[in-house]
């Protein structure tokens, strides 16, 4: 099994949020599109270090076209979430044995009706 995707920061999990709607862009388009809904803009050479360092993580693939770059996620928000989920709950369970596990039980028992038979869809077990 590959190494899960590793986690985001805040403006890194805003930067992937934009890319999986936008699905391709330039540091331009990036840009315009996160400012325009931010109420603090920031800067081109913000974006561009942030998506040079996504692309580094792994997480974003780039192409050279004359002078620009354009970026595009190499994982879907689903895979992404569902490597990270695994991952983290992994970690919890290796560093808190048994107390994780029965918390996770705990949770599972106070969730509606609904809930559990949506996750059970997502888990494969409907």
């Amino acid at each position: 099994m590959s190494a899960p995707p590793p986690p985001l920061a805040e403006l890194e999990a805003e930067v992937m949020d934009e890319m999986w709607r936008l699905r391709r862009a330039t540091v331009r388009e990036l840009m315009d599109a996160v400012n325009a809904g931010s109420r603090k803009p920031r800067a081109y050479t913000t974006y561009m270090t942030i998506m040079v360092r996504l692309e580094t993580k792994g997480l974003l693939e780039r192409e050279r076209q004359g002078k620009t770059d354009t970026y595009w996620p190499r994982l879907d928000r689903e895979t992404y979430l569902e490597q990270r989920a695994q991952a983290e709950v992994q970690q919890l369970v290796a560093d808190y044995g048994d107390h994780a596990l029965v918390h996770f039980a705990r949770a599972m028992q106070t969730l509606d009706p609904a809930r559990m038979r949506a996750l059970r869809r997502l888990a494969g077990r409907d």
